[in-house]
């Protein structure tokens, strides 16, 4: 059966080469050439959505937020804006994927198979990755059934990284993610907190969960 995409893009150039190369490649492909208000009965069926950012009607941000309030789907977001700031954005507010124009269609397509290959990102009130488990909703953390004591910092750190299991992610996304720049400061006090929840990892038999990207960040094990 084939996988159903949707793609959001208004250059209709692009947007008839990433059909094209779709369909030829044995995907089904639905394509909306601006940007709207989106619904889970308008996801119903869709295995992946590629959405543009600037988009006509409604900017590509708001329909991320609208697609990640009804549905699991993966989303890969497709935009000439290459700045950090926007990336870190798109990815906090749900995006699996970033890429920037202009792009090799080549690589679009190898994505869009590497996204449909992996589960969708768990986002409930439950992260299990391996003997790791965290309970958002209780804010509690366990290692291999036992409860770990862990900081606020600690914890939004750790699930950060749990929502996308090797993976890594750059020190400033943490950053945002986990600190409070006013109490906890900023990039650099991430590293005393890592070096704090490793410990304490330590202390219950593991060492290798955390690793360390060096030039980016750091990731959750596989």
């Amino acid at each position: 059966m084939s996988r159903r995409v949707l793609l959001v893009e208004d250059d209709s150039e692009l947007g008839a080469q990433i059909v094209h190369r779709l369909r030829d490649n044995g995907f089904e492909a639905e394509w909306w050439r601006e940007g709207r208000r989106v619904t889970q009965e308008d996801l119903r069926g869709f295995d992946l959505v590629i959405v543009d950012l600037m988009l006509p009607g409604v900017y590509g941000m708001d329909m991320l937020k609208d697609v990640r309030a009804c549905s699991e789907v993966p989303v890969l977001v497709l935009s000439a804006r290459d700045a950090t700031a926007d990336k870190v954005r798109a990815l906090k507010l749900g995006a699996d994927d970033y890429m920037t124009k202009p792009f090799w269609p080549e690589e679009l397509l190898e994505r869009v198979r590497a996204r449909l290959r992996r589960p969708a990102l768990g986002r409930g009130d439950v992260l299990e990755a391996g003997a790791l488990r965290i309970d958002r909703a209780r804010r509690e953390v366990q290692w291999k059934g036992e409860r770990i004591e862990l900081t606020r910092v600690e914890f939004e750190f750790l699930s950060a990284l749990a929502e996308r299991p090797g993976e890594a992610m750059t020190r400033r996304a943490l950053a945002e993610r986990a600190l409070d720049p006013e109490r906890d400061g900023g990039e650099r006090t991430l590293d005393v907190h890592v070096s704090r929840l490793r410990k304490k990892l330590a202390q219950m038999g593991e060492t290798s969960l955390i690793e360390t990207v060096w030039g980016i960040g750091y990731r959750l094990a596989p």
